[in-house]
């Protein structure tokens, strides 16, 4: 099986031809076309446990790329916050000298991210201002003190 960490130059180079065709629309559609998808998984866990279920998706993805990162996870106030002290995907595309990185490659997580968990009642902020040092940080918040799952049942 060929491991996610072979398609993140590909994807980069995907970016940058978007932009060079049809501007950067052309990738922000992309990114909702990727958004519209959704991320299942990451769905499932949150509708099922909450603000936990951020922490569930993140340990195993995360782990899985071998990132470098910090998480939280306070359940009882609702925040769930990662920092990235060396995220694999935007450091293996610094390193690689083969081609010049698409420069808002770290973008597609805040676009793809947001559109699943937004909609799910959380507020979701993304700080990339370090991410051309292969970091970044990120909270998720209940928008309120009800649970995802609890807002569900309610309907």
């Amino acid at each position: 099986m060929i491991p996610c960490t072979e398609f993140i130059p590909a994807y980069s180079e995907l970016f940058a031809f978007l932009e060079k065709t049809g501007g950067k629309q052309a990738v922000m559609d992309y990114w909702e076309h990727m958004a519209a998808a959704g991320i299942p998984l990451l769905e499932e866990h949150v509708r099922r446990d909450g603000i936990l279920g951020c922490y569930k998706y993140w340990s195993h993805t995360l782990n899985e790329e071998a990132a470098d990162f910090t998480m939280r996870c306070d359940e009882e106030n609702g925040v769930f916050t990662i920092e990235m002290r060396h995220c694999p995907s935007k450091g293996r595309l610094l390193e690689w000298k083969r081609f010049t990185p698409y420069p808002d490659y770290c973008e597609h997580c805040d676009v793809i991210y947001r559109r699943v968990l937004e909609p799910l009642g959380f507020v979701y902020e993304y700080d990339l201002s370090q991410s051309g040092r292969a970091r970044c940080s990120l909270r998720i918040s209940r928008r309120d003190n009800q649970s995802v799952s609890k807002k569900e049942d309610d309907k």
